[in-house]
């Protein structure tokens, strides 16, 4: 926790008490990765299950001193990325260098690359998100890493 500043760990304490839903100085390990969001950090899954977060619901629960350090290990963290590194890696599917891509290659690696996502998740994902594709099948990447990351941004 000495690597935290006073400014860090006061932030810390007001978004663990936002998820302190009866009050009692805990929070269920199922919600540290939304904590951690609240706080502008983007852990991945994995990175959560390594935190120690769960998956269900009652399964185990934090206090505020064993949630810091979980906090400054995952501000040290190299394995989150933020909306420039995701741009930089769609980049590399663009052939042109006209800011599109191919809509398919898209599709593919969200089921392909990273942590994967199901095609279910792909397919409302493209539909809440994705431009529609001209007549090439290309779309535009930018707007739609934007809309992702806007509402990956506001479910948290």
């Amino acid at each position: 926790m000495s690597d935290l500043s006073a400014k860090d760990v006061e932030k810390a304490e007001f978004a663990f008490s936002i998820y302190d839903a009866d009050g009692s100085n805990v929070i269920d390990a199922a919600d540290l990765g939304d904590v951690l969001r609240a706080l502008n950090l983007n852990p991945t899954n994995a990175g959560i299950e390594r935190l120690g977060g769960t998956k269900k619901k009652g399964e185990k629960m934090l206090k505020i001193d064993e949630f810091l350090p979980l906090y400054s290990q995952c501000k040290k963290d190299k394995d989150q990325g933020c909306y420039e590194d995701f741009l930089e890696c769609l980049k590399l599917y663009d052939k042109s260098e006209n800011g599109t891509m191919l809509a398919a290659e898209l599709s593919h690696t969200l089921l392909a690359l990273g942590e994967k996502l199901t095609e279910q998740e792909v397919d409302i994902t493209l539909k809440e998100c994705l431009d529609p594709e001209d007549e090439d099948g290309f779309i535009p990447y930018a707007p739609f890493l934007r809309r992702l990351c806007d509402r990956a941004a506001a479910e948290d």
